[in-house]
Formats: structure tokens, C-alpha cells, sequence
């Protein structure tokens, strides 16, 4: 595997997309066949060998092609050093490690470059399911060389969500939503690019997640021309002191107020039964 040194924005996207490919190639040999060794991180979620082999390869090619630039992945320890950084490297070696544990599709390799807190370039790769995102800001999206774009869909009739079908008429909703469930990788950020890719309208999470989750598929999202905010409306920033970002609203740019005040609806429904139980 070889990577070459570039120095402007599309030879950034160059090199995200050269070595998302090398890393995806990189997990692709430990999925499939015999299971690789895994364990239970801190939090109870899982890692693999693989995740551990993606990240030092990851890491090592940035540290040469980028010396200058600063590093944030679920897989290494953080450091307050990138914070004093311009450019972050934000990257999640393996999206989705119980669906490649499991011998599922739903996984990917996410790689985006943060500048002044604004992802300029992402790339997801997912070679399970020989997908390859890219996206740089201001120049569009692209599934496969593929131009992307968000679908039409202006009104919550038949939406598409990629949720799990009983949650479509959960009682948290202020009604259930008129539309259906569609496929949901365990990949948060394959859930945001099917977006992106014109498979699903809508989709929120409540919960707050880790940066490295969501940054490349935010701005795949966003240059195919969807709308994605954290889970109060407010615009995404990454490389903040805690690599968090507060729930996500993410929909077609007609649906996003509704989506989010759903969402909110059932934050709200969910905070209150847990204070009655208390």
C-alpha cells in the first residue's frame, strides 16, 4: 500500500479516499471467514483487532503525508494537543463494529478532515458493500464517482427511516410516522450517507455521539443537499474540548424543522416517564 503527500484541497480528498480504500482493504481481511479477536472496551462497546489494525495504519499515514495536522479516533487516546490544531483528522477506524463482528454490511471506514471546527473532507468507505462516499466542501457528493443528491420529498408522507420498524408508531411520537422503515446499519454514518444516497428521507438520534461518528457522513449529507443539525437545531462544530455532538436531526431540507421538533416531542415524552419512575 503506498500514499502519496498533497497539499491542497483536492489532494486531501485524494489521500482521505486513497487511504480509507487501503484501510477498508485492511479490515476486509479480517471479516467474513473466522471471527477476529474482540473485547469489551471502558463502556461496554465492542473493538476487534481489526479496528486496531485499521487505526494504527490510519494514524501512521496521516503522521507522514500530515505531520502538522492534529488526530482524533475512537481508537486512540485523546489529547488536548489537537485543539491547539487549524486541521483534525477525525476518524472512526471501523463505524459499525458489531455489523462486522457480526458478519454484516453495515460497517464502514470513516475518514473527514476538520479545519476551524467545519468538516472540509470526508470519505466513508464500505467495502462490504463495495461503497466508496466522498465528499469535499462546496464540490458535492459522490457514491461510486456517482453525483448525490437528497430526494424531493417535501411532506412526511411516506418518509423513509432508517429505523427499526416498531419505533414507527412508538408512543413517544406526537403520532406515528407515516412512512416505513427502512434498512439500519449498525454504521451511524451509513445511516446519515443513505440519506445522501436518496434511500431514506429522515433520520434523529437523541442520544449524544461521539464526533468521529457522525463527521464524514455529516458532510457527505450536507453536499448532496441535506440538512443535518444536533438535536437543538443548532449547526455541527467539530474538534471541541469534549468530541461530542448533542443528538442529530438529519432530513431533506423541507423536512428537517418537522423532523426535529418530533425528535424533540420525544426527548421530552421520554425525559418525563423517566422522572415518573424515579
Amino acid at each position: 500500500m503506498n500514499h502519496r503527500v498533497f497539499n491542497d484541497r483536492a489532494g486531501d480528498l485524494a489521500l482521505a479516499a486513497e487511504i480509507a480504500g487501503n484501510a477498508a482493504t485492511i479490515a476486509m481481511d479480517h471479516f467474513g471467514g473466522s471471527k477476529p479477536k474482540a473485547w469489551a472496551k471502558a463502556d461496554g462497546s465492542p473493538v476487534s483487532e481489526a479496528d486496531m489494525a485499521v487505526n494504527a495504519y490510519l494514524k501512521a499515514v496521516i503522521a507522514t503525508a500530515r505531520p502538522d495536522d492534529g488526530w482524533l479516533s475512537e481508537e486512540s487516546a485523546d489529547t488536548a494537543s489537537r485543539l491547539g490544531k487549524r486541521r483534525l483528522w477525525v476518524v472512526d477506524p471501523i463505524d459499525g463494529t458489531r455489523d462486522f463482528l457480526r458478519g454484516r454490511t453495515g460497517w464502514a471506514v470513516s475518514v473527514a478532515l476538520v479545519e476551524d471546527g467545519a468538516v472540509t473532507t470526508a470519505v466513508l468507505a464500505a467495502p462490504a458493500q463495495k461503497r466508496l462516499y466522498a465528499a469535499s466542501a462546496g464540490q458535492g457528493a459522490t457514491l461510486n464517482g456517482r453525483a448525490l443528491k437528497v430526494s424531493g420529498l417535501a411532506t412526511l408522507d411516506g418518509v423513509r427511516l432508517p429505523i427499526d420498524p416498531p419505533n414507527l408508531a412508538a408512543s413517544f411520537w406526537p403520532s406515528p410516522w407515516p412512512g416505513t422503515a427502512v434498512a439500519k446499519p449498525n454504521s451511524l454514518a451509513l445511516r446519515m450517507a443513505m440519506l445522501a444516497a436518496d434511500e431514506a428521507d429522515a433520520w434523529m438520534e437523541g442520544r449524544s455521539v461521539a464526533e468521529w461518528d457522525v463527521a464524514a457522513a455529516s458532510l457527505i449529507l450536507a453536499e448532496a443537499g441535506g440538512l443535518v443539525t444536533d438535536r437543538h437545531g443548532e449547526p455541527l462544530r467539530f474538534n471541541q474540548p469534549q468530541p461530542l455532538v448533542h443528538g442529530l436531526a438529519a432530513a431533506t431540507p423541507a423536512l428537517h424543522a418537522e423532523v426535529l421538533g418530533r425528535l424533540d416531542h420525544a426527548l421530552k415524552a421520554l425525559s418525563a416517564r423517566r422522572r415518573a419512575a424515579a
